[in-house]
């Protein structure tokens, strides 16, 4: 025999490359129409869900989530982006993908949306909604033919493999929050968002629909509002401290490599800001921008909230608690309060592009290496590798607007010089004392480190203020 015929019976080389069995593959019961109905149903929802994911991050007090839903968003990017792809080789230009597939569907994520409370937002995204998704990829993966449509069987496969994890922390995160909640019942809640999600025939559309008068809405959608000043949970001690001016201690050369990777701790660790900035953007812009804008940009957020765990880890390593330090956020409360989304982008990416010179990124890097840290190394290097991308997006997305770099560049600076400092109102009001945290910090660390601390290191202090001050003096 052949080695490459296949008998029946026989234990030779797998047929149809393994996709399936023969028996499974001569069954013609499927159809593009069908395959491409299914996929926008998924496009719809998985970009109702980036947007819902996006914009909770600004106003998200509790720092796991507001780092979770940054992750989530860009998963369901990604996913979006799968399925915009298959869709777009199925004969179907004009795709057609911004039309909503159906009321019903359309209402079920306006409730979640329209939510202002966290458990009940959690509990619609991870209990109801992404468990519907994985749902509906699994009835794909079995429904769809899986030779003639293999692509599809394969994006079903792929969104189901990275949401299935989304979808266990969701749950765990919305579990926790419950038991938290002792005198709060989400049955109600989870069942009124099921039975919209049975109006529409399931998330693929593909169940009987039930026989029942839809509900009341409970958040009608024009009352849903994008809260752009951004929030902090209670461990996040005085945000508002502007005490201490970490890049002063950074680019002076009189203090040691060791003793500024904790300063860049700090500094990863404050990103966090970055990205309740950059959710604006995105939600600002949503009707503006097309959908690689929102895609990039929404990496360039996760890599953000990604540099700020960098940091918890960092502190975390030197057995240092990040919550007794206070992680400034009014860079991204000014930006919000202060400018629209078009000056927003322009200081975002003013300030990506600052740190492309080897007085940026390479910098802190080669600071890493010579310090013997190497966690603080290896975090740099990634680091400085993210920067590089981002400083490549703004470029993509930004300076197309504008007649050349320089000018793009130009912008920016203005947009950065229009943001107005509250340091001193801060003080007056009682929101502050800027208290000079660094040497308590430098303390800590020089134990772990085992070493005595240098003097003129633990009595750094320079302020945003006296900098500003002596800057205005030139």
């Amino acid at each position: 025999m052949n080695v490459w015929e296949v008998e029946s019976g026989s234990a030779a080389v797998p047929a149809l490359a393994g996709l399936c069995s023969m028996e499974r593959a001569v069954d013609g019961n499927w159809s593009l129409e069908e395959s491409v109905s299914r996929l926008k149903r998924l496009h719809y929802s998985l970009k109702r869900l980036h947007e819902m994911l996006t914009e909770k991050i600004t106003h998200e007090p509790i720092y796991e989530l507001k780092t979770a839903y940054s992750l989530h968003a860009y998963l369901c990017a990604e996913q979006v982006d799968l399925l915009r792809r298959r869709v777009s080789e199925m004969r179907e230009p004009p795709l057609g993908l911004d039309k909503c597939p159906d009321e019903s569907l359309a209402v079920f994520f306006d409730e979640i949306h329209g939510t202002p409370d966290t458990l009940e937002f959690l509990v619609g995204v991870y209990q109801v909604a992404l468990p519907a998704v994985l749902k509906a990829c699994q009835r794909l993966k079995k429904d769809a033919h899986p030779l003639a449509d293999a692509p599809t069987v394969r994006v079903a496969k792929l969104i189901e493999f990275e949401l299935s994890e989304v979808t266990s922390f969701g749950q765990a995160a919305s579990e926790y929050l419950t038991c938290e909640q002792e005198t709060v019942d989400v049955d109600p809640w989870r069942k009124h968002l099921s039975t919209f999600l049975s109006l529409s025939g399931a998330m693929d559309g593909v169940e009987e629909i039930p026989d029942i008068p839809s509900p009341q809405r409970r958040y009608p959608k024009e009352n849903a509002v994008y809260h752009r000043e951004p929030r902090r949970d209670g461990r996040f001690l005085d945000p508002f401290n502007a005490g201490v001016n970490p890049e002063a201690f950074l680019y002076d050369e009189s203090y040691s490599a060791q003793d500024k990777t904790l300063m860049m701790y700090y500094k990863r660790i404050r990103e966090l800001d970055v990205p309740e900035m950059m959710a604006s953007i995105l939600v600002d812009l949503r009707d503006e921008e097309s959908w690689g804008f929102h895609m990039e940009m929404s990496r360039q957020l996760w890599d953000e909230a990604r540099h700020a765990m960098m940091g918890e880890v960092g502190f975390a390593s030197l057995g240092i608690d990040w919550t007794q330090i206070p992680i400034n956020f009014t860079w991204s409360r000014n930006l919000n309060l202060q400018l629209d989304a078009r000056e927003r982008h322009g200081v975002l990416f003013f300030i990506e592009q600052g740190l492309m010179p080897r007085t940026g990124k390479r910098y802190e890097w080669e600071v890493a290496n010579e310090s013997g840290d190497e966690l603080s190394a290896l975090f740099q290097d990634f680091d400085w590798a993210d920067e590089v991308l981002h400083a490549q997006i703004g470029r993509r997305w930004y300076v197309p607007r504008y007649d050349n770099l320089k000018e793009a560049l130009s912008y920016g600076d203005r947009c950065w010089s229009k943001v107005l400092s509250y340091w001193r109102e801060d003080l007056e009001k009682g929101r502050t004392e800027h208290r000079n945290w660094w040497p308590e910090l430098y303390e800590q660390a020089c134990k772990v480190w085992g070493k005595e601390p240098d003097e003129a290191t633990r009595a750094f202090c320079v302020t945003y203020e006296s900098q500003r001050a002596d800057l205005e003096k030139i």
